[in-house]
């Protein structure tokens, strides 16, 4: 059984395209389209395991998945607030 990745993964519904676009911002250039965005989810983990067999084999830097601080980072130069907070 294959080990899950651990990257970050965005999923967003694009009108251009008439549907779901999963990417993967810590791994250039990857990313999948989806008719849903559980469709779009798993094309875009078959984009993974490609993008990093890719990697190895042509000895290109893997990076490490940072994923949740990534994930903050993105959210707080939106001004979006980033802590977890109790909701009522």
């Amino acid at each position: 059984m294959k080990m899950p990745h651990k990257y970050a993964i965005e999923i967003f519904y694009s009108d251009e395209d008439e549907g779901f676009i999963a990417v993967v911002p810590e791994l250039a250039g990857c990313s999948a389209f989806g008719e849903t965005e559980e469709e779009a989810l798993s094309e875009v983990k078959v984009a993974i395991g490609l993008w990093l067999d890719t990697a190895r084999e042509e000895e290109r830097e893997i990076p490490e998945p940072s994923g949740r601080e990534q994930l903050r980072e993105i959210l707080a130069g939106k001004g979006v607030a980033c802590e977890p907070r109790e909701i009522a």
